[in-house]
């Protein structure tokens, strides 16, 4: 039997971060990890190979339709699916492997297998117990399931399946207007597949800034990609090589079918937490399947703490990371912290689409007086240049004080450039503050400060 200070459950952003940092503020750290590869869902079937993909993609679509352009002729690019999808595994294996020399370097122990936790302080991998000061439960999240759709990662599949289906299909219906449905219906729709998404709601990216999500779906569809909102999938049914949907329309309650070679399910995640014994603990569980903590991660068993999507809050990798950090300061007797304020959301298409802090439903819902500085893409030389001028920054700032509340960006490297303003907003600095800071040209950031001038006396550039 080992002993530990500490044992992160899951070796995913949040538990293997989380590990890395107990180790370095001089704990003895042991990480559980039952996948042959460490990184969790995020590095394995995740972030990192959906972003291969994506990748791969965009550079097809370059070639497609912007390579003669700028006078390069080439021949038509010819899509080798299987060649393709070993680059997206050489990509994991890459990343996995560092994960695991980087947990040699600090001296976090693998313990190999699935956990329980059949008492506090005890952790059991395999068919051995391991004792533990403090347990860290980082074990991530899993597809969520949907009454009349029976998944079989072949035809009918989730984000797993879609990142290794046999052959690229004719027809994909996604079932989701959310994050994970428009990113993959984003590379099968490159790859030349007819691509229909199927959202509940009367809007795609619930949660986003309505006016980012109009222009995206407009965007979206001028790529192939069609929407049929405001509908309630009834069933998802796998024939022999093709599969069925059928849904309902909210607004007259009609019944409609879609033909398809495959079916993506897409409709978010939900904790996953089975097989750790946590209700025989006493540990507390929302109704939506969350373990239950306060402000320190703590759940409602001494010893026995929770992160990432395995709690409340939105289910994102560098969410889980930043409070991977934080709780590993806890447990070493510092002041771990995450602004929870300033966590950027980004959507990996093209255009990427990113936003941090409030949006103009949120600040209205409230009540708060503040104004929008916004600036179109079309009026930067690079992205004009580049054949990215789709899209716009959009800042918003507090009426009064100038300070910044929130940001939605859809164009060309939004995921990076969100994060200019994610430091200001950490340090409470208004829009003029990035106004007044020298942005390097030709450079999409200059966007950013453009929207940021268009608070105040007006852009230059529009």
């Amino acid at each position: 039997m080992a002993s530990y200070d500490v044992i992160f459950i899951g070796s995913g952003p949040g538990g293997y971060v989380g590990a890395i940092r107990a180790a370095q503020l001089g704990l003895k750290v042991g990480c559980v990890e039952g996948r042959e590869t460490l990184g969790g869902t995020c590095l394995n079937v995740g972030c990192i190979p959906s972003k291969a993909l994506l990748h791969a993609t965009h550079m097809l679509h370059e070639a497609e339709h912007n390579f003669e352009a700028m006078g390069l002729g080439v021949s038509k690019p010819k899509v080798d699916w299987k060649a393709m999808l070993g680059y997206k595994d050489d990509v994991i294996g890459q990343n996995t492997k560092g994960i695991e020399f980087l947990f040699k370097k600090n001296k976090v122990d693998w313990l190999k297998g699935w956990a329980s936790i059949p008492a506090p302080g005890q952790v059991k991998v395999g068919d051995k117990v391991h004792e533990a000061k403090k347990i860290v439960i980082a074990s991530g999240s899993e597809s969520a399931s949907l009454p009349g759709v029976t998944v079989d990662e072949k035809i009918i599949v989730t984000s797993t399946g879609a990142l290794t289906l046999g052959k690229i299909p004719k027809k994909l219906v996604v079932i989701g207007g959310g994050v994970i449905g428009l990113e993959m219906g984003s590379v099968y729709a490159r790859l030349g597949a007819e691509v229909t998404v199927v959202e509940f709601l009367d809007r795609i990216i619930p949660g986003n800034d309505g006016e980012v999500a109009k222009s995206f779906q407009r965007i979206l569809q001028k790529q192939g990609m069609t929407f049929i909102l405001g509908a309630a999938v009834q069933s998802a049914e796998a024939l022999k090589t093709k599969a069925k949907v059928t849904y309902k329309l909210r607004k007259d309650d009609s019944e409609h079918t879609l033909d398809a070679d495959a079916v993506l399910l897409a409709t978010g995640r939900k904790p996953f937490t089975d097989g750790l014994g946590l209700e025989a603990l006493g540990v507390k569980i929302s109704k939506r399947g969350q373990v239950e903590t306060d402000a320190h991660y703590a759940t409602s068993v001494p010893g026995i703490y929770a992160i990432g999507d395995a709690i409340t809050g939105p289910m994102l990798a560098h969410k889980a990371e930043d409070e991977g950090m934080a709780v590993a300061e806890i447990l070493a007797g510092k002041a771990g912290h995450v602004n929870y304020g300033v966590i950027p959301g980004v959507i990996y298409t093209h255009p990427e689409v990113a936003s941090v802090g409030e949006t103009e439903e949120t600040l209205k819902e409230a009540g708060r007086a503040y104004k929008v500085g916004k600036f179109s893409f079309m009026g930067n030389g690079r992205a004009k240049a580049n054949f990215a001028g789709e899209g716009f920054v959009k800042i918003l700032a507090d009426k009064s004080t100038d300070r910044i509340l929130g940001a939605h960006i859809i164009g060309p490297m939004a995921g990076d450039l969100i994060h200019e303003i994610c430091v200001a907003m950490e340090f409470g600095a208004a829009a003029e503050d990035l106004a007044r800071t020298c942005h390097a040209h030709p450079t999409y950031s200059e966007a950013v400060r453009e929207a940021a001038l268009a608070c105040g006396d007006g852009a230059i550039h529009a």
